[in-house]
């Protein structure tokens, strides 16, 4: 992917469920966020990514009413967090899993928390057995991995029954067996209507489960898009043997179509096909004794768009 080219970004649809609006949030002299705009809609998985110290957790923060944005406006179903009439119906968050009284069994926490929020204590046992840790329940969280520990974050954010899931980092401490499970659950909760909104320094483990992505680093907005369009965006480079390099090379460039030579008997070929390439050869008469392709992988592609050389400001391609 070139530089200062970007993917085309959401138009803030009226359905959007989570909406930034130019925030900004700064500390002293340091701007943790800046000037971030992005929308999230239902139904959806959307990867919210970034190398650590991006800003992700700061943003999810001000969508929560944990801190105030210095300027901007960060809003939930319309309005600021803290002006919900029913929180807990509206969001479920997990952005620490580390936060509960080890002395505590999972059902005890559940059930204050649930209290606090006025959520009928009825719910406890439905979110246990939907995180399954049912045969986990009376046994205390000091006692947990972080994995399970993870889970009971998740079951707390799903006390209320949301709308809306945010999550920071949901896939810290689960083995793969986990994370294939929280892809499954979060595919599930957005199939019947719900947000997601998951944040992830690792494009990686979330690749299968999101169906958009929003990038940052240094507190700016590289990208969002749905991820097959970032997929769309990941070059391709084919590499072709023949003896007749330099004819095959100009009537690529007829075709605009940028290659450069690898060898006395190699030429590289970008952002082609080797389908394509093979038929200019074709046509024209000229014999390949090999051909093969290597098409950068999407991490390449997120590391590019997350390094401190890259350009911070979004450039819109046609869709």
């Amino acid at each position: 992917m070139a530089a200062g080219r970007s993917v085309r970004s959401f138009d803030g649809m009226p359905n959007s469920t989570i909406v930034l609006d130019r925030v900004s949030k700064r500390f002293g002299a340091i701007t943790a966020v800046d000037d971030l705009t992005f929308d999230v809609k239902p139904a959806r998985v959307t990867g919210f990514l970034g190398p650590n110290g991006a800003g992700k957790t700061t943003t999810l923060r001000m969508l929560l009413g944990l801190a105030e944005p210095t300027s901007g406006t960060a809003t939930v179903l319309g309005g600021r967090y803290a002006d919900l009439d029913a929180p807990a119906a509206a969001v479920g968050a997990l952005l620490d899993a580390n936060t509960f009284h080890p002395w505590r069994s999972a059902r005890n926490q559940l059930r204050i928390t649930a209290a606090a929020g006025g959520i009928d204590s009825g719910r406890v046992g439905d979110v246990l057995h939907a995180v399954d840790l049912q045969d986990a329940a009376d046994r205390r969280v000091g006692g947990f991995s972080l994995g399970m520990r993870q889970r009971l974050g998740l079951a707390g954010a799903l006390l209320g029954d949301p709308q809306i899931l945010i999550l920071d980092e949901p896939t810290n401490g689960l083995d793969p067996e986990g994370i294939r499970w929280l892809r499954e659950f979060l595919r599930q909760f957005a199939e019947q209507g719900g947000t997601v909104l998951v944040s992830s320094h690792n494009l990686a483990q979330v690749e299968q489960t999101v169906d958009d992505v929003v990038i940052i680093a240094g507190g700016r907005l590289r990208a969002q898009c749905t991820l097959e369009e970032l997929r769309a965006r990941t070059s391709q480079t084919v590499e072709v043997r023949t003896n007749h390099v330099a004819e095959l090379r100009g009537r690529l460039a007829a075709l605009q179509i940028e290659s450069a030579p690898g060898g006395a008997d190699r030429l590289c070929v970008s952002d082609a096909s080797p389908e394509i390439v093979g038929e200019v050869a074709a046509v024209g008469g000229i014999p390949l004794f090999g051909i093969s392709a290597d098409t950068a992988d999407l991490e390449s592609l997120f590391f590019e768009l997350t390094a401190p050389t890259a350009p911070t400001a979004r450039i819109e391609v046609p869709a």
